[in-house]
């Protein structure tokens, strides 16, 4: 079986070739330019495909996403119709999204950015009060397998916890509070911390706009970890600076790397990180293909 490893922005082949070779050695995966015979590529593995990146390979069974999102490949205008994308889903991304979903959470509920302005200055000052996890009801924009990892890991830590998606699940969470599109306002005026985890769609694209941000409670924080696609920066900037937000976190943003001189890198009230908050593993991007790969009928 062979597969083409390529991304406008990573080296997919070095980071995984030596991975498949050892994990799936019935799979021969190869870059673009040694590849002979394009109509025997069975698969593509990638992330931000180029825009032509499909076009070579008139035979494919399959499209693999080295992470959690596949937005970018669906939106490529060479992916062939009918052939299926699959994104990796592995407990342990679901698990690494809610540890940082659950750190974040922590840093606005206990004002965490407070002790750290403070350290600088050798100033001991205390924050009191209003640190029980009942305080601070958590919205999870996306029930999906990130949203509901992110649910479980906040409900364990004791916080009240919301979901919103466009229809219910068909297994719900106990103790999470669900809302459907219909009831979106009344999710937004109870949540205090919303953590954002949404795919990027026509419908999502800029939802996350003044409008929206208003209708959260005065106070609330932003814990942006979808895509950067979904927010619109200006209106995050201005609900800050008029103070009906307290603060943000940011992992995802429209432009990455995030230009230096963007005014989100020295935001007082807004902490950056570089699209970090779950990296799926090498070993487990390659189970997945090869487990996937043997699901799907022949030629």
């Amino acid at each position: 079986m062979i597969g083409v490893a390529t991304c406008s922005r990573l080296d997919i082949m070095a980071l995984f070739g030596p991975v498949f070779a050892r994990i799936a050695p019935g799979i021969e995966l190869r870059p673009p330019g040694e590849v002979t015979r394009p109509e025997e590529v069975d698969f593509v593995l990638t992330f931000l495909p180029d825009a032509e990146a499909f076009r070579p390979y008139p035979a494919l069974r399959a499209i693999f996403s080295v992470g959690a999102g596949t937005d970018a490949i669906l939106a490529c205008p060479s992916r062939p119709d009918g052939v299926p994308v699959f994104r990796v889903e592995e407990p342990d991304q679901a698990q690494q999204m809610a540890g940082f979903a659950a750190f974040h959470v922590l840093w606005h509920h206990r004002g965490m950015a407070h002790y750290v302005a403070c350290q600088r200055k050798a100033h001991w000052q205390r924050n009191l009060g209003g640190f029980t996890p009942r305080a601070r009801r958590i919205g999870i924009l996306g029930m999906g397998h990130m949203g509901q990892g992110i649910a479980r890991g906040l409900l364990a830590l004791g916080y009240p916890v919301a979901g919103y998606a466009r229809r219910p699940p068909a297994t719900p969470i106990e103790g999470v509070a669900y809302f459907a599109e219909a009831a979106r306002d009344d999710f937004l005026a109870r949540t205090d911390i919303l953590i954002n985890v949404l795919p990027l769609t026509p419908e999502t694209e800029g939802l996350i706009d003044a409008a929206f941000l208003a209708k959260l409670p005065a106070g609330a924080a932003l814990i942006h970890l979808g895509r950067g696609g979904h927010l619109d920066e200006d209106a995050l900037l201005s609900a800050l600076e008029s103070g009906h937000l307290s603060g943000a976190s940011l992992d995802v943003f429209r432009t990455e790397p995030l230009p230096r001189d963007h005014p989100f890198w020295s935001h007082p009230r807004i902490l950056v990180t570089p699209h970090v908050a779950s990296v799926p593993e090498f070993e487990d991007v390659a189970r997945s293909v090869r487990d996937r790969l043997e699901t799907l009928p022949e030629r």
